[in-house]
């Protein structure tokens, strides 16, 4: 199927998962343990109503490690779905890495492209979406997040929840806006593209 070319590209904001969205919880893939951070629906509702795509890119080396499987991370991602149809809104795409370059297993194990802070899920979903990265940002709690947002073109926007309040002391001067937490972050971004 070829792509409309005429269509405009899009915005978007890239969303880490697991210290963003959700609490940070290590190797996290039951339903049952996953909880939202406080306001972090209603910024990915007020993004989704703003116009923006909003999309997850994760790694996931516990799939490299073999505590659970790719089949596993779709059901948790299938499960985020239906809590935020609950508030009548959603994630538009979810992007995995499942490798790691050390600790892997079989044929996860393996410098890639798409492990955060490479840019390949970004760039990936780009192409899938006709997404403008000059126009989009990454949210996330790690300098991954920022280096992967910094490669692909985005704006990055680094978060204290999760691993942030620790990784935001090595964060380099200018190389990303510190936010609060997700909710804080979408307000930043919301001012900023009504500010031109």
């Amino acid at each position: 199927m070829k792509k409309d070319l005429s269509r405009p590209k899009r915005a978007a904001v890239f969303l880490d998962r697991d210290g963003t969205i959700n609490e940070e919880k290590e190797y996290l893939y039951h339903a049952e343990d996953f909880t939202f951070i406080p306001g972090a629906v209603e910024a990915i509702k007020a993004l989704k109503k703003a116009g923006f795509l909003v999309i997850v890119v994760t790694n996931q080396s516990g799939v490299a490690r073999g505590y659970y499987t790719e089949r596993d991370v779709d059901v948790l991602h299938e499960h985020i779905q239906e809590e935020l149809a609950r508030y009548a809104t959603r994630i538009d795409a979810f992007y995995i890495c499942p490798h790691h370059p050390t600790e892997g297993l079989g044929n996860y194990r393996k410098s890639c492209g798409c492990r955060k802070g490479a840019p390949g899920m970004l760039l990936q979903a780009a192409a899938d979406y006709q997404i403008d990265l000059s126009k989009s940002y990454i949210v996330g709690d790690k300098l991954a997040d920022v280096e992967a947002g910094e490669r692909a073109g985005c704006s990055s926007i680094l978060v204290l929840t999760g691993y942030g309040s620790i990784e935001c002391k090595r964060l380099a001067e200018g190389k990303a806006r510190v936010c609060a937490d997700l909710h804080d972050a979408a307000r930043l971004i919301l001012m900023q593209i009504q500010d031109g």
